[in-house]
């Protein structure tokens, strides 16, 4: 009879721990509302399906695995419901526009995140007319030598 009542209580125990522990792994985790809003930054307009990449940040800096894609609606906003209090990596990229990128803290139940895109720039090239163009100040032209001469003491 005592035998029985032993491996009685051991499971019983054993039930009991289990079912704590899971409850500790299940404990839910904190998450808050973001809501996005992007627009142009020359003139306040929406921009509508503006693609919104979200990536979670490790504690070193790194970005964590996996990430999650939002579209803008016809306002430039979306919201998203279910994000993971800690840093946030947040990417916008949208036709005729730069890309942007910023890191956020979430550390509060709601956060709200406004976004204005530029407009790209001119971007310069040393290959640009590098053939008929010529320089008139002296400097190299691209695939001319450059002759080294010794430092004087």
């Amino acid at each position: 009879m005592k035998l029985r009542d032993a491996i009685l209580a051991a499971v019983l125990l054993l039930l009991t721990t289990g079912l704590i522990a899971k409850d500790k792994k299940s404990a839910p985790e904190t998450l808050a509302n973001v809501h996005f809003t992007v627009v142009k930054d020359d003139s306040g307009k929406p921009v509508r399906n503006a693609s919104i990449i979200l990536h979670t940040v490790n504690k070193d800096g790194t970005q964590g695995k996996g990430g999650y894609q939002l579209k803008t609606n016809g306002d430039g906003e979306i919201e998203d419901e279910g994000v993971p209090y800690g840093k946030l990596r947040v990417q916008v990229i949208a036709p005729g526009f730069q890309t942007f990128g910023q890191d956020y803290d979430v550390n509060e139940p709601s956060l709200k995140v406004d976004i204005r895109l530029k407009r790209p720039t001119q971007q310069l090239s040393i290959y640009d007319n590098s053939r008929s163009a010529s320089k008139d100040d002296g400097s190299p032209q691209q695939g001319t030598p450059v002759e080294h001469q010794p430092p004087k003491n």
